[in-house]
């Protein structure tokens, strides 16, 4: 384990000491990552050998994407959606839907023995991309701020809006399965998922957004724990609503932006201190 940790510590440090040179090439962070990762994996040297079905790595990867999905939303600049709304609507509205269909009909060619319904799954998973890895388009000033600012903000909304979809269709797989009824099984799990998800993300962004503003007018947050209120807060939405048997994921996301509404200068450097330590929990993860 202490082997392991050891090797991943140095190279996030080799990493992180030349990221800014990395991010003004063709190569992102995703790529390096994950080329690192084939180098030590099974498939190469065998320093690390991933137990997938590992619960450890099972919270690692639930609290990185809770993590990422609430600085994600967060980070989603609403006042210049309203000004330039167009092309993230047409990418949300139209290009999400059709390229989970065209995921779907794709696995109908390429995976015959899957059931429906996992198919249709497959495709949500996949159609919900990240910006990370097309970073160097994003930070590029060459190509048009509206395109750079509409392509980064439909990056951070599309995996909150998938996430309802791939309820429905595990609702629907599940109700196939148990030989229940598809359709009421299917929305009384969603509406359950989702409305206490959306409860608790903005009520205790609401909550924390109005704590955070209290305490900074008044001085009382140190520059040493401001990187830990965002991650706190994400968290604390995602954990919550698993509790109560909702989708922390949609916690995490709505609170997200909701808590990024809230447009200070303030809130924008809580935000920013956070968003390092979730780019480098999707990477590792």
């Amino acid at each position: 384990m202490y082997v392991e940790l050891a090797i991943l510590a140095v190279f996030v440090f080799l990493y992180s000491a030349i990221a800014g040179r990395v991010e003004r090439t063709s190569v992102s962070g995703p790529m390096v990552f994950i080329a690192f990762g084939l180098i030590i994996g099974p498939l190469g040297l065998g320093w690390i050998q991933a137990d997938l079905s590992n619960n450890g790595m099972r919270a690692l990867a639930d609290i990185t994407l809770a993590l990422v999905l609430f600085i994600d939303a967060a980070n989603a600049d609403l006042s210049v959606v309203k000004k330039s709304f167009r092309i993230p609507q047409r990418m949300l509205i139209f290009g999400l839907p059709l390229t989970i269909l065209l995921g779907f009909g794709a696995g109908l060619l390429l995976f015959d023995q899957l059931p429906v319904f996992e198919l249709a799954i497959l495709a949500t998973m996949l159609a919900a991309t990240d910006a990370a890895l097309g970073k160097a388009v994003i930070i590029n000033k060459a190509v048009p701020a509206r395109i750079r600012e509409s392509l980064n903000i439909e990056s951070g909304l599309n995996d909150g809006i998938c996430v309802p979809v791939l309820f429905l269709f595990i609702a629907l797989a599940l109700g196939a399965d148990t030989g229940g009824s598809d359709f009421s099984f299917a929305v009384k799990l969603v509406a359950q998922e989702v409305g206490i998800g959306l409860l608790v993300g903005l009520g205790m962004a609401a909550i924390g957004a109005k704590i955070l503003s209290v305490c900074y007018k008044r001085g009382w947050i140190s520059e040493i724990w401001i990187q830990l209120p965002v991650i706190a807060l994400a968290l604390g939405s995602f954990s919550v609503a698993q509790t109560l048997h909702g989708s922390g994921y949609v916690a995490a996301f709505v609170g997200g932006l909701l808590f990024g509404s809230y447009k200070t200068s303030k809130h924008h450097e809580l935000i920013l201190a956070a968003e390092g330590t979730g780019e480098t929990l999707a990477l590792v993860t």
